[in-house]
């Protein structure tokens, strides 16, 4: 008994540190034509609690080194469902933030 309690726990922390990963690679995937470098490392941990902290919460859910903007882009979705992008520079303070509108209205 004591040898499956064991496995069980094994397996939940590897299916936790998965999970984990996954959320990290989400936040620090490219842009959609895949061109951009995502924020990495100690970077990425910093330019996300500056954003963040900016917000007032929110979920990060891109980054980007060397944005056309700034040094750093930031993509937090807020709770009601709006993004914003927020730029910060290399010492990770705010210089602007825009609402992200990426839809389309052609008509």
């Amino acid at each position: 008994m004591k040898r499956h309690t064991t496995f069980v726990i094994v397996g939940a922390a590897v299916a936790a540190a998965t999970g984990a990963g996954f959320a990290i690679t989400a936040a620090a995937s490219t842009d959609d034509d895949g061109t951009e470098a995502p924020i990495s490392g100690d970077a990425l941990d910093q330019a996300s609690a500056a954003a963040l902290a900016h917000t007032g919460g929110g979920r990060v859910t891109e980054t980007e080194v060397g944005d056309e903007e700034s040094y750093y882009e930031v993509e937090v979705s807020l709770d009601d469902g709006s993004q914003v992008d927020v730029q910060l520079d290399e010492a990770f303070n705010v210089v602007s933030d825009e609402a992200d509108d990426d839809s389309t209205d052609d008509d």
